[in-house]
């Protein structure tokens, strides 16, 4: 019988750990005995550990069971991953265990209901640990669990931000888990598909195949202990179930959509009330939403929160699945949102309630004041050096970077900058040498002008095909030359080539959706946005932040509010999943900041020295008018993306070094602030602990 059950249950946890301890069976009558080898370099230490799994395998209290089960798992992996004669036999052991942790937890699961939070994060360790045992490509989940190890210790000492950090990361955990789900998908549904419908397979069992994959493995397991940490995270952090981003009272239509960035194009004839999965950061608003409410968690200052509060939409990120259910069963329902002190107040009105008696919103959005831009025109130079700089010239973000020099403390240092002025793309087109590239980009506009967006992408890829004339690449050379700038053509033509694609991406980006849109909605004429582009030396930045000099979230005007995330800051300001670590500090106790998040965010990029190219048009930091950020800012080089260990970085693990850069950064704020006599949006890095700041406009 022994025999048999090894064969037919492979998987089966007494089975598998007999195969590979080895037995014997005694026969009866006909029946001859049989006598099955242990495996051949199986140690003592894992011998013992795989008897103890049996011994205490029906276990009430399963934390020691665990423990024995992920141990095994670790004895069994140099095995597992070295050649040998009963590989299927060792592969069978592993699966059982794994299995075995899975229905450990659903057994466990119950007895949690009122555990200790120390005790949840014990259990989340162990079920991290086992399904890292589970992944070949597990480097973020080893990232995850040397963050758990850190909570479990700021746990246990009782720290005073202990949740506040658990909950962030909770956050990348849910992230991680995220990925390796959509992986799954990627890898297994398409198979599951074209056998399933060859072998006649119900489509909702195709459906499901993956999802039921998924379901039986340990990221389950993990998934449902996240889930029973999370509320009381909150709670012990006075998080609340929201975080406004926007705090404006509306009414409107309730609209459930998955991903923001599929509708950002769209206008609703109604007031909307849209309840969104996804909500990245980069995205547009789309005309006629009052409210945008999601389980997303952008950051305070990307660009669609940005957005948000000064189109006065409401913006919030909801962490309760609950309350997220209860707005989605109200779909095509009139609500009333209210902010109050502790997050979101709802209830259901009459429909007659919302438009107030308004005519339906028109797709002209007659109600949108127009905004009229000064075009730009060739001055006649292909390059200017900042003490050049003029609003005729340069755009703002140039204009406002070469005003700090000189004027700032020497401890805020400020890169040193020339920049392409406006007119500068337009001559370039109108060459003999782009003659063909002018006329081909004219016929496309045309195809835009009449609604053919699709046609954005291709004007785009068109302008990429620009060359440039030999003097737009003396000039450049000679004014990044007198600013002691690097100059790419000094690498060989291969570099210059870079610099020049990186040039022309940004003009490219004028053409952008989100930017094409954007200005569209408050009627900008296209053609009278012109492109100047900044050109600046990449600081290798240890760390990048963004301040805003009045409390966006608040309105506090004696509150400086911060974001400062690993690395370079395009994962801040781009549609890089997770959160920023975020602090506060009064612009009188400015040596005392006190954080209000932790970072979730997987990874940072970071990238050699090299050169940045940054869009700096005449449509952007106009009053009524957000702009920032719509255009692209291009390295010359590729960012190498780095996952992130937060356990042992310093800002993280470093009290002293953390409140030295925070109350740094918040200084610097406040001392640009003075400068310019009103609330200022700025974006700097830190290096070697000193600090860079790369621009600053007025705050929105």
């Amino acid at each position: 019988m022994r025999t048999l059950k090894a064969v037919h249950s492979g998987a089966d946890l007494e089975s598998a750990i007999a195969t590979c301890l080895g037995y014997n069976a005694q026969g009866d009558d006909f029946m001859g005995g049989f006598q099955l080898c242990p495996i051949r370099g199986l140690s003592h230490e894992l011998a013992g550990l795989l008897k103890a799994v049996l011994e205490h395998v029906e276990d009430k209290n399963v934390g020691p069971l665990l423990e024995l089960l992920v141990e095994s798992r670790l004895e069994l992996r140099p095995l597992l991953l070295g050649q040998h004669e009963r590989l299927k036999d060792l592969i069978f052991l592993d699966l059982a265990l794994d299995s075995t942790v899975r229905t450990a937890i659903e057994r466990g699961y119950e007895g949690l209901n009122n555990a200790d939070p120390l005790d949840i994060i014990y259990f989340i360790l162990l079920v991290l640990e086992n399904l890292s045992l589970s992944s070949d490509n597990n480097e973020d989940l080893i990232c995850c669990l040397k963050d758990w190890y850190h909570t479990h210790d700021l746990c246990k000492s009782n720290s005073d931000q202990w949740a506040l950090y658990a909950k962030a990361i909770v956050d990348r955990t849910r992230l991680s888990l995220t990925d390796r789900v959509e992986h799954y998908q990627e890898l297994l549904q398409p198979s599951a598909e074209y056998l399933g419908a060859l072998l006649g397979v119900e489509q909702w069992a195709i459906k499901i195949f993956t999802e039921e994959i998924i379901r039986a493995g340990s990221a389950a397991s993990l998934s449902l202990l996240l889930n029973r940490l999370d509320p009381i995270l909150r709670n012990i952090a006075n998080l609340g179930h929201w975080q406004i981003i926007s705090p404006v009272e509306v009414r409107g239509f309730v609209t459930i959509i998955d991903d923001l960035l599929r509708v950002q194009n769209k206008v609703y004839d109604r007031p909307t009330i849209l309840v969104a999965n996804r909500v990245k950061g980069e995205e547009e608003i789309p005309d006629g939403v009052v409210a945008v409410l999601t389980a997303d968690m952008p950051d305070v200052l990307s660009h669609v929160s940005v957005r948000a509060r000064t189109c006065k939409v409401c913006f919030a990120t909801c962490f309760d699945q609950k309350i997220l259910n209860d707005f989605r069963a109200k779909e095509g329902k009139a609500l009333l949102i209210r902010p109050s002190s502790s997050g979101l107040t709802y209830s259901e009105i009459n429909g007659t309630d919302v438009l107030g008696g308004c005519a339906i919103l028109s797709s002209s959005n007659e109600l949108t004041p127009r905004i009229f831009l000064k075009k730009k025109y060739f001055a006649g130079t292909y390059a200017v050096s900042a003490d050049e700089f003029n609003g005729e010239l340069v755009g703002s973000k140039s204009f406002n970077i070469a005003y700090l020099r000189g004027k700032v403390p020497s401890w805020i240092k400020v890169p040193m900058s020339v920049a392409l002025p406006f007119g500068v793309f337009e001559n370039v087109l109108s060459q003999d040498i782009n003659k063909d590239v002018a006329n081909k980009i004219t016929a496309l506009n045309s195809l835009v002008t009449k609604g053919d967006f699709s046609k954005l992408g291709d004007i785009r890829e068109t302008v990429l095909q620009l060359r440039a004339p030999f003097q737009l690449i003396n000039g450049l050379k000679a004014k990044m030359q007198n600013a002691k700038m690097p100059w790419p053509g000094d690498e060989g033509e291969k570099r210059w080539q870079q610099a020049w694609m990186a040039i022309k991406e940004v003009w490219a980006s004028k053409w952008n959706e989100r930017a094409y849109f954007s200005a569209r909605k408050v009627k900008i004429e296209h053609n009278d946005l012109c492109m100047a582009v900044l050109v600046q030396e990449i600081i290798n930045a240890d760390y990048a932040f963004v301040i805003h000099t009045t409390n966006p979230l608040s309105g506090n005007t004696s509150e400086i509010y911060a974001e400062i995330v690993k690395g370079l800051g395009e994962t801040l300001v781009g549609a890089y999943p997770g959160r920023a670590m975020s602090f506060v500090t009064n612009k009188s106790a400015l040596q005392s900041p006190k954080i209000v998040g932790y970072p979730s965010k997987k990874v940072g990029l970071f990238i050699k020295q090299s050169i940045i190219f940054r869009s700096d048009s005449n449509g952007e930091d106009l009053e009524g008018y957000a702009g920032a950020g719509l255009y692209d800012s291009v390295p010359m080089d590729q960012e190498e993306k780095r996952l992130i260990d937060y356990s042992t970085d310093k800002l993280i693990a470093d009290r002293d070094f953390q409140y030295s850069i925070l109350s740094k950064i918040g200084t610097a704020g406040n001392v640009i602030e003075k400068l310019y006599k009103r609330a200022q949006d700025i974006e700097g890095v830190i290096k070697d602990g000193e600090l860079y700041i790369v621009q600053t406009r007025p705050q929105m």
